[in-house]
């Protein structure tokens, strides 16, 4: 059961300081230091897809759900780059593209070098782009 606690019974039993302690660390890493030119290949791979979609099946219909998909995607990759900016400050950058060629990255596999990690990063979108195309040039064949 529940039961009242009056303010000068919590003060009598709580420990109470003039200014809480910092028990807990504020600063948080929130990159994947990966450099930003593989999240603007990834992003425009993507968005290339639907603009191939978009222009092999021209239909009025299919406006709004292109325009949907092109929003959600700008949302997916927008969002970690406000989170990313987010306070506390970021005492940790992106690499830049030759400390990512030079150094690589740590994975959960292992630690890979830079010419694996992008194509690692970039083997579904531009996979997903060939996709679209090939798909665009059936459908122009047929």
């Amino acid at each position: 059961m529940t039961e009242f606690t009056t303010r000068q019974e919590l003060v009598r039993v709580a420990d109470v300081a003039a200014e809480p302690q910092q028990l807990f660390q504020t600063t948080v890493d929130r990159g994947f230091e990966l450099p930003t030119g593989l999240y603007v290949a990834t992003v425009a791979a993507y968005l290339g897809f639907i603009a191939v979609m978009a222009s092999a099946f021209v239909n009025p219909g299919l406006v709004l759900p292109m325009v949907i998909f092109a929003f959600f995607i700008i949302a997916a990759f927008g969002t970690p780059m406000l989170w990313v900016r987010m306070r506390p400050e970021n005492s940790r950058q992106a690499l830049t593209w030759g400390q990512f060629k030079n150094r690589g990255i740590q994975t959960e596999t292992g630690p890979l070098d830079g010419g694996a990690a992008a194509v690692q990063v970039l083997i579904l979108p531009v996979l997903i782009l060939c996709w679209g195309v090939a798909v665009a040039v059936i459908a122009a064949l047929t």
